[in-house]
């Protein structure tokens, strides 16, 4: 299987998908809303297959409709998103009354700084990984080089 870093601009997507995922407000939309969010077109199907295919940052929900950002799935919604605070729940209580209004706290910058910073780390190593899988092709050019020089020579009625 082709690692996914290695696909065109993936990166790119890989890094806007964090830090849209990571800093709005609703830590989980649909593929069009999270389309809109990050490249301002409606292409929801490319989105959904760099969410499928980067589950080290993103996860779908049970139903495959929405997605969000695994690290933001770890806070509890306490996080009012009119007010921008975070907002503890009542004693006793597992969620807000008006539990609408409430989501999971957006990332820090440092957070951010560092997801990114995995997706890079893991971007260059499949570059890696790529280009250490090609040992052979120059040791198979030089042995064509040698046989062709060989090949030739005899040809000519050369002696070697």
């Amino acid at each position: 299987m082709k690692n996914p870093y290695l696909k065109t601009k993936r990166l790119a997507d890989v890094i806007a998908a964090i830090t849209a995922l990571g800093t709005y407000k609703f830590y989980k939309l649909d593929m069009k809303g999270w389309s809109d969010r990050i490249s301002g077109k409606a292409n929801a199907e490319h989105w959904k297959a760099i969410f499928l295919e980067h589950p080290e940052f993103f996860r779908l929900d049970s139903d495959g409709a929405k997605a969000s950002l695994v690290w933001r799935r770890q806070f509890p919604k306490t996080y009012h998103v009119d007010r921008k605070e975070d907002v503890p729940l009542p004693d006793g209580q597992k969620s807000h009354p008006d539990n609408g209004r409430f989501s999971r706290r957006p990332l820090e910058p440092v957070e951010i700084t560092a997801l990114i910073n995995v997706a890079t780390n893991l971007h260059d190593r499949a570059l890696e990984q790529h280009k250490a899988r090609r040992w052979w092709i120059p040791l198979f050019t030089g042995v064509l080089a040698l046989i062709g020089a060989v090949i030739g020579g005899w040809l000519s009625g050369g002696a070697f």
